[in-house]
């Protein structure tokens, strides 16, 4: 997937709107941890606590050019719905999200006050995205998916001002979901003419990205049990898994206590809450400290949505199930 420089700066217009420039800063108690210099892009402060939200401004925008749905409809774990919920409300048209079963309360909540109907059904995200697209078609709205090319676009502005202030990173680590965070830092790192190594996290509980970068072709995942929701993806989308495979360095694996030791200490260090998948670029960076010795390198936060509950236990020393 390639853009060319008008296409980001059209898209930097459309979230320069809604979303300013987030920081992207030295911590220097986590290069004290680990003996990089990390740079921290702070995702997880724009106006829905991710880089999603980029995403959904960029794919509504386009809708609006081209004609308008009567409605849009889409699956999440928490952080794509805000997204699709807060452009269909500048649109103004409705939305409905779709989350499973057991989902975060406070995502859902959060994406109901940006004005989508919330519908709980499935067990997974994967039963979720089979519902919402059978209620796309009995409502005649149109079925949002995570990954398109709108939406990479979209979320790619946050590659841009990446790479414009800190030239000279060596790599950056950011978590897989579905896939658009990973795919549109490739992008901005070959339009901007970058060196940077671009390194992919998987939960250890969501191995699929990691399976299929060890197999070179897409694999279809058999479990998604992680309480990092954003990384719990089973079937990645085949022109995200062509781009990983093409553009990525790696793909690490990172454990469950290994992504809650990360959410401590990004708070310790930098007292900003980062939610499970906001922390695994940290903790693969920490696993992986020895590689990067006195190197430059970027984590991606790439949102902060956690529940309170969750929070808690995680400061207290403890792991949260799935």
């Amino acid at each position: 997937m390639r853009f060319t420089e008008n296409d980001i700066e059209d898209a930097l217009t459309i979230v320069r709107r809604v979303v300013p420039p987030t920081p992207a800063y030295a911590w220097p108690l986590l290069a004290k941890e680990t003996g990089v210099e990390v740079i921290v892009k702070h995702e997880n402060h724009t106006p829905t606590g991710s880089f999603k939200a980029r995403g959904g401004l960029v794919f509504v925008d386009a809708l609006r050019r081209a004609g308008l749905p009567k409605g849009l409809i889409t699956a999440t774990r928490g952080n794509h719905g805000q997204s699709i919920a807060i452009g269909a409300e500048q649109a103004g048209i409705p939305s409905v999200i779709v989350v499973p079963e057991g989902n975060s309360r406070e995502k859902n909540a959060a994406m109901e006050a940006f004005g989508g109907e919330l519908l709980i059904s499935g067990r997974d995200f994967d039963a979720a995205r089979r519902v919402a697209a059978s209620e796309a078609s009995r409502r005649g709205f149109l079925n949002v998916s995570s990954f398109s090319r709108d939406i990479v676009r979209g979320v790619a502005t946050y590659g841009w001002e990446l790479f414009s202030q800190h030239p000279d990173l060596d790599a950056v680590f950011v978590p897989l979901g579905m896939g658009s965070g990973i795919c549109s830092l490739i992008a901005m790192r070959d339009l901007l003419g970058m060196k940077a190594d671009i390194i992919g996290v998987s939960a250890e509980r969501a191995p699929v990205y990691a399976e299929t970068f060890q197999n070179k072709r897409r694999m279809i995942g058999t479990q998604a049990a992680t309480f990092a929701d954003g990384m719990a993806c089973k079937e990645p989308p085949e022109e995200a898994v062509a781009i990983v495979l093409a553009g990525a360095a790696d793909v690490v694996s990172v454990s469950e206590d290994e992504i809650a030791e990360a959410i401590r200490s990004l708070y310790s260090a930098t007292h900003n809450v980062a939610e499970g998948a906001g922390a695994a670029g940290y903790a693969a960076l920490a696993r992986h400290r020895d590689r990067f010795k006195a190197k430059k390198v970027a984590v991606i936060l790439t949102g902060g949505n956690i529940d309170r509950d969750r929070m808690a236990m995680v400061l207290a020393g403890q792991t949260p199930p799935a």
